[in-house]
């Protein structure tokens, strides 16, 4: 396909900094990252364990904050690719500022795509989406399923997902769209359920499962989602959305069972039932066959194989991990 310039907005969080370093591993592309933070060191940067990064620059530019510079940038470089992770991605918090969730998820993002269509740089523009849009379902749906979202975090994601299809079906804006469930691995923030289970059950402290657990989530590996999102990005189809997931769900419980056991530590002793959060979802398990059709994709980590490699990261990096916050911190 020759050289690609891509710009990835949201590079140094966890799913924007895996992709960013699987890009890198192909020479013809020259990769662009911006966030509202300060470039983070290789504890949380795969990319930055790198040995060469010629091809790849950071600038630190915030969505609420720095839009005219954001859009200045853009119009300096020309990508002709882009793909968009920046968002307020946290579900509970989004009950307390639900405000801060629609400024960054809504607002910002229609500033920024009026912009884009009227320019001629950009071919292909990949929208990270959340299957939460979805809301609370049973059994398996496919893309083609409608919007029912429970909380404002999930509400304000529908409403950029509709957004965004407006602006394609109007003006041909060339829309991408992946919604993918939930990614773990080493690196993701300390307060995730599979990062911070690993950092209790090493100080002793309980791990708290909201309405015990019962919940049935679709871990994947961020690798698989990565590997899915290039896949969507070079060969999709304009216009069109496509679900990354893997063969089955988990349960909450479940899930930290597997982590207690692997680090040979007693699941009874080492957890508390909580109250269940506010529009919890009882179930993500979303239908990838397209995506496996059509691009031969399929996940490749088993997740006890990826909760092992979590688990060595957090022991690896001890001396570093352990003094860092477990609590989510809001930003805006």
């Amino acid at each position: 396909m020759g050289k690609r310039k891509i710009a990835v907005l949201g590079a140094d969080s966890f799913s924007g900094q895996d992709l960013v370093d699987l890009l890198l591993d192909d020479p013809e592309n020259e990769v662009i990252g911006i966030s509202r933070s300060a470039e983070k060191s290789s504890l949380f940067l795969s990319y930055k364990l790198r040995k060469d990064l010629s091809r790849y620059r950071y600038f630190k530019l915030d969505l609420n904050h720095d839009m005219p510079a954001l859009l200045g940038l853009l119009d300096s470089e020309k990508p002709d690719h882009m793909v968009n992770f920046a968002a307020q991605g946290e579900v509970a918090p989004s009950w307390d500022r639900p405000e801060d969730w629609l400024e960054t998820n809504c607002v910002a993002l229609a500033r920024l795509v009026n912009h884009l269509r009227k320019q001629n740089y950009l071919r292909r523009y990949l929208h990270i989406s959340s299957p939460e849009a979805y809301g609370d379902f049973t059994g398996k749906i496919d893309e083609a399923a409608a919007l029912n979202p429970s909380t404002p975090y999930a509400a304000s994601k529908a409403a950029a997902d509709m957004l965004l299809k407006a602006y394609h079906r109007q003006f041909k804006f060339p829309l991408l769209t992946v919604r993918s469930t939930n990614v773990y691995g080493a690196r993701q923030q300390l307060f995730k359920i599979i990062p911070r289970s690993v950092i209790c059950l090493k100080t002793g402290k309980k791990i708290q499962l909201h309405g015990g657990g019962k919940a049935i989530k679709s871990y994947i590996h961020i690798r698989d989602v990565s590997r899915g999102e290039r896949e969507i990005l070079f060969k999709g189809r304009i216009g069109e959305i496509y679900h990354l997931s893997p063969d089955s769900g988990i349960s909450i419980r479940d899930l930290v069972a597997t982590v207690c056991r692997l680090m040979s530590k007693s699941f009874e002793d080492s957890t508390e039932a909580v109250a269940e959060r506010p529009g919890q979802d009882a179930a993500y398990v979303i239908d990838s066959a397209k995506a496996r059709k059509y691009f031969s994709w399929k996940p490749a980590v088993p997740l006890e194989a990826g909760l092992r490699e979590t688990i060595r990261w957090v022991e690896e990096n001890w001396e570093l991990i352990r003094d860092l916050p477990l609590q989510y911190l809001h930003k805006q």
